[in-house]
């Protein structure tokens, strides 16, 4: 009999899936790594088991102990999948622009759910960073996952979202974009493909308020680029270590309105039904056009899924609200 020990152990192996219209414009073929085929519906998952797996085997986190963890709320759904087939106890703490759908989620996987202000500074004690460090700090037997420096993020990426691309592809890949937010995915990917082949170019998907694109175009730290936006899941404030700007060749910035209508055209015209992310991922492999000859493979990464965003990317009277859509 072929059946999974537990849910576990479906993470992974993911399908590559062709975009046909929104790409049409493109000179070469564009591959989506699907990754709302994970269990947890998101490419969260793969490193959320390595993590919690790698802290067990260093003796950081003890049977029957609390997972803590600041989080946009997919990698909080892939811990929580972990927590619950291991026995642990699961802390999320979320920053209040992310979407209610996330919450109630979180919370019907078994977790705890804080929920922190989003306008304030990382090191201000109410953000979700400092939350889930004071939290971790208090309560007996717990162990701060942060995601956002913990290399087993971008490891559980070297060793099976990045060779599951390059197998897919037959060694034919010769760019991957995605967003960037704690850089596990884009360090992880870009990292094992260009041990296979140095050529190939590795493109992060910024967004207008982060500041990624500025820091490695100049390597300035400029808070002045540091303002709200709307897009969920990538971009940051602060620089995760697990962003490892040298195998990264460019970035480009998506607007929050661009994110959010090729989300919804995504969903209308490649019947892709995604996260936010995805929409701002399309549109930076569109605004890379120019970097693209005829016989490229261009692979492009999806987050999470759309049940996230019902009430808001999928809402048109939110879109109406945010300037998104016409009347």
């Amino acid at each position: 009999m072929n059946y999974a020990k537990n849910i576990l152990e479906t993470i992974g192996n993911t399908p590559l899936v062709r975009i046909n219209k929104l790409t049409a414009e493109l000179p070469c073929q564009v591959l989506a790594k699907y990754e709302t085929f994970n269990p947890g519906n998101s490419v969260k998952d793969r490193m959320a088991v390595q993590m919690v797996e790698d802290a067990e085997a260093e003796g950081k986190l003890k049977p029957g102990g609390t997972i803590i963890e600041g989080t946009s709320g997919n990698t909080g759904m892939g811990l929580a999948l972990v927590a619950v087939v291991k026995g642990y106890k699961m802390i999320c703490v979320i920053s209040d622009k992310q979407s209610k759908e996330k919450v109630d989620i979180l919370k019907a996987m078994g977790s705890e759910v804080y929920v922190c202000p989003t306008d304030v500074a990382p090191e201000d004690p109410r953000s979700y960073y400092s939350t889930a460090r004071r939290l971790s700090e208090e309560i007996p037997d717990s162990w701060y996952v942060n995601q956002y420096d913990n290399p087993s993020n971008t490891k559980a990426h070297f060793l099976t979202t990045g060779p599951e691309i390059w197998e897919q592809t037959d060694g034919k890949v010769t760019h991957f974009v995605t967003g960037v937010g704690t850089g596990g995915t884009i360090s992880g990917v870009g990292t094992f493909l260009k041990s296979k082949n140095p050529k190939i170019k590795i493109w992060g998907v910024d967004t207008y308020g982060s500041v990624f694109k500025k820091y490695h175009e100049t390597g300035i730290f400029d808070k002045n680029e540091i303002y709200p936006y709307i897009t969920e899941g990538i971009g940051e404030d602060i620089l995760p270590k697990n962003v490892n700007f040298d195998i990264i060749d460019g970035f480009t910035k998506v607007t929050d309105k661009d994110a959010a209508v090729y989300t919804q055209r995504l969903a209308k015209e490649e019947g892709m039904f995604l996260g936010n992310s995805a929409g701002a991922a399309i549109k930076g492999v569109l605004q890379l056009k120019e970097q693209f000859k005829r016989d490229d493979v261009v692979v492009v990464l999806f987050h999470d899924h759309g049940s996230r965003y019902v009430g808001k990317i999928y809402n048109d009277e939110w879109m109406k609200e945010q300037g998104f859509l016409e009347e």
